[in-house]
């Protein structure tokens, strides 16, 4: 059986589903997709943590489907600008799980997993699937990417 490991860049998936489609990205219907016939070695997103109800419905809501979730405090600077990125996180789980998973599925457009796409599959040699919204997602991280899997019809919800 196919191994995977995913890693889902859960704020780059919020902000460009919602501005694209004005909708929300299908976790379920996601999850079904990308794990049928694989044996899950690691499900991760990744997300910043502003302490509401809200949110912390959603975080199990991605729990009870079989993702974990990690956390990073969301920090709010002084001049407005806030603070929570994930990408050396997400960077380096990735890379650890490059050595034992057969696939590594990305969910981001974020053009900063370029290089971690192209050395995942150049000295690996594995299978690199990014999932994002085609409009949003950047060139460099398609063409870096096994196969690119645009967001849109059936993985959005609402």
């Amino acid at each position: 059986m196919t191994s995977v490991a995913i890693f889902v860049d859960t704020q780059n998936v919020y902000y460009t589903v919602r501005e694209v489609y004005g909708k929300h990205f299908d976790y379920r219907r996601f999850w079904a997709r990308v794990t049928a016939n694989r044996e899950v070695l690691a499900a991760r997103c990744y997300a910043t943590d502003k302490g509401d109800t809200k949110q912390r419905e959603f975080q199990n809501i991605l729990r009870s489907i079989g993702f974990e979730v990690r956390l990073k405090p969301f920090i709010q600077r002084a001049d407005g600008s806030a603070k929570g990125d994930w990408d050396v996180g997400i960077t380096l789980d990735a890379i650890e799980f490059a050595a034992r998973a057969d696939v590594i599925v990305l969910v981001s457009g974020d053009g900063d997993f370029d290089l971690l796409a192209q050395k995942i599959r150049e000295v690996h040699g594995k299978r690199v699937e990014v999932y994002g919204v085609p409009q949003l997602t950047a060139n460099s991280l398609i063409n870096a990417a096994s196969q690119f899997i645009p967001i849109e019809g059936d993985l959005l919800l609402g």
